[in-house]
């Protein structure tokens, strides 16, 4: 992520469905799961900034100590212990304008099925859906309305259908591309 990124994802002073801040802090699985697993359930993904405080949107930044608690094989196997299937990110730490550098966790969405937690903590539950709602004061929260769950299944849909697309099967009655192909030929052939 550019130093341009970081600030566009910044200068709105709020958090939205796929932008969510912490303040500076090393990492913790414990702490930033439920956000993760709820952003592996948005269409998109998104982004946790660590290094701006909640509420504020003061920028701190993230000293060097808690930056070398982000390594991101420690991440990924101690998130697997949270998140079935598993959830896909990245880590960054890009700098701001006055230098400040930020761990930026580019959360990827889920590639076939909704993520459901798989371990309790302090902040989550086995067997939920977490999701980074939308009916109130957008956070990370457990699935709580027809909204929310229907965003989610339908996405997976979309996601599904993309998938049988793409292995040849046909949608809403349209013949793939390898099938109309065949039937041109066929149809050449028969006007021989």
């Amino acid at each position: 992520m550019t130093t341009e990124e970081l600030e566009s994802k910044l200068e709105g002073g709020a958090e939205t469905q796929t932008l969510d801040i912490k303040a500076a802090c090393d990492w913790n699985a414990d702490s930033i799961a439920k956000d993760i697993l709820a952003m592996s359930n948005v269409q998109d993904g998104g982004y946790l900034v660590v290094g701006v405080e909640d509420g504020t949107f003061a920028r701190q930044g993230i000293t060097p100590a808690q930056k070398a608690t982000y390594d991101l094989d420690i991440m990924r196997d101690q998130m697997a212990s949270f998140a079935d299937p598993h959830v896909t990110f990245t880590v960054e730490f890009p700098h701001s304008f006055d230098g400040k550098e930020y761990a930026v966790i580019r959360v990827l969405p889920f590639d076939e099925v909704p993520v459901i937690c798989i371990k309790d903590s302090r902040d989550t539950k086995r067997g939920v859906i977490y999701y980074r709602n939308t009916n109130a004061r957008v956070q990370s929260a457990a699935v709580s309305n027809a909204y929310d769950m229907r965003d989610i299944i339908t996405n997976a849909t979309v996601k599904m259908m993309q998938r049988m697309v793409e292995k040849g099967f046909t949608v809403q009655g349209k013949p793939s591309a390898e099938e109309q192909a065949r039937q041109a030929f066929n149809a050449e052939r028969e006007n021989l």
